[in-house]
């Protein structure tokens, strides 16, 4: 069979393993079900000091089916799609039900949300890629890396990655519908060592499509320097001021937001945000929008992980809170419908009216901290109590005086959120989250 016919065959197979496992819940008498089925397989590889390291194919498959009997739920998978295998663990999930106790809000999405038309993406690109080219990539993004100054003495090595899912969806409601979807990387992490210190960086670049990944040099070029600009790091003594987080630091402050407004978080009583809709969360010239049909983004998807419509929606307008995150079951946990999101967000673009240049934003936060690199896990989602280590740069008068490493930074979200001064026009789409950098007025920051 050819390439190009492979993604087809494979979706629809995909769709007859889950046709037939509704099939075999309606027959054993579930009320309602759903299945999910999915194959993926890539290839990874990783180079340290010009030495191969690892070389991994990979190539899962697996289908999940669903029973609910009223209001009763049984749950089962299995990674053989046969046919014997699938009626098996159609049974497995019957059985299950039967004796689990009754949830009101179970049960699938409502019919009117499910999607009627399913767009094209354009997230299937295909890397046709050996693992001797993988590893050639590889070693020419270290190479390059290593180059760039004679401090950079070692590396913790560079890493190729190729991904391609397929996965198909379906329900009792007659919602039958699958895509394809590719995922690739470049990444490198590089030692630099002067004066008895030793600094470590690294860079990374990531797309649907392998033609719009950054070079393997430009990646290693990137590592090499960013590593070498941080010798010299220092402590800095406990103060207040402003912090300035790059766009990959300024996500996770984003994802924490996510999490704080997501259904399950609401419903459960565990947020900083916990009922917040219609209240302003941010400063007004804050704006944050899902956009789930950008063509290739890495967020993109036409349905959810329910089959529901996916859908342009402001979550953050004028600095208020739209509406919550929202599957079906949270959704009628909290008397609301879903918004689409059962499996998260996707691709939401955060930004503002006036983004600033990083050089202004350096200007506009005159001395305090640019943040580059965090570390830990000191958050808090009930309370928004925030606290991570840190590393990155001193600015004073609006100029990188020095490398800063070993220090603390915190607050509470709630409280950094509302005072965010400016955010970058320095928008970072490796990611789900599409985020500039964020300037925050004021925190904490421990050192000596």
């Amino acid at each position: 069979m050819s390439q190009a016919l492979e993604p087809h065959a494979t979706t629809a197979a995909l769709q007859d393993a889950v046709r037939y496992a509704l099939e075999e819940a309606a027959r054993r008498g579930a009320t309602e079900a759903e299945a999910d089925a999915s194959v993926g397989q890539g290839l990874g590889v990783t180079v340290r000091l010009g030495e191969v390291e690892t070389t991994e194919y990979q190539r899962d498959r697996g289908l999940a089916v669903t029973v609910y009997f009223g209001k009763r739920k049984g749950a089962a998978s299995t990674a053989d799609l046969s046919g014997e295998a699938v009626r098996t663990s159609v049974e497995k999930a019957c059985s299950i039900a039967r004796y689990t106790a009754e949830d009101p809000y179970a049960g699938l999405v409502e019919p009117q949300a499910l999607a009627r038309d399913i767009p094209d993406l354009d997230l299937d690109h295909p890397w046709e890629l050996a693992a001797d080219a993988a590893i050639d990539i590889a070693r020419r993004c270290e190479r390059a890396g290593m180059s760039v100054d004679a401090r950079i003495t070692n590396s913790e090595g560079a890493s190729v990655s190729t991904q391609r899912h397929t996965g198909v969806y379906g329900n009792s409601l007659g919602f039958l519908a699958g895509f394809c979807g590719t995922s690739h990387s470049v990444s490198c992490s590089l030692i630099a060592q002067q004066a008895g210190q030793m600094q470590r960086d690294y860079w990374f670049t990531a797309a649907r499509d392998p033609l719009e990944l950054e070079s393997p040099e430009a990646v290693g070029i990137a590592a090499g320097r960013r590593a070498c600009a941080r010798l010299g790091s220092r402590k800095l003594t406990t103060r207040r001021a402003p912090v300035l987080f790059a766009p990959e630091m300024a996500r996770g402050l984003v994802q924490h937001f996510i999490g704080a407004i997501s259904g399950s978080s609401q419903y459960r009583k565990a947020s900083f945000l916990l009922d917040a809709a219609g209240e302003r969360v941010f400063p007004a010239f804050v704006r944050m929008s899902e956009r789930p049909h950008i063509a290739k983004g890495l967020g993109s998807a036409p349905f959810d992980a329910e089959g529901a419509a996916t859908r342009d929606r402001e979550l953050i307008d004028g600095g208020i809170l739209q509406g919550y995150v929202l599957g079906s079951y949270s959704a009628r946990r909290l008397g609301l419908k879903t918004t689409g999101n059962a499996g998260g967000i996707h691709n939401l673009l955060v930004g503002s009216a006036a983004p600033r240049s990083p050089e202004a934003l350096l200007r506009e936060m005159g001395s305090g901290l640019w943040v580059t690199e965090l570390m830990g896990q000191g958050v808090n989602g009930v309370t928004g109590d925030y606290s991570r280590g840190a590393s990155g740069f001193w600015v004073e008068g609006g100029a990188i005086v020095h490398p800063v490493h070993e220090v603390t930074i915190a607050g509470n979200l709630r409280q950094l959120y509302q005072n965010i001064v400016a955010l970058g026009e320095d928008v970072d789409v490796r990611g789900t989250i599409r985020c500039p950098s964020l300037l925050i007025g004021e925190m904490t920051i421990a050192g000596d």
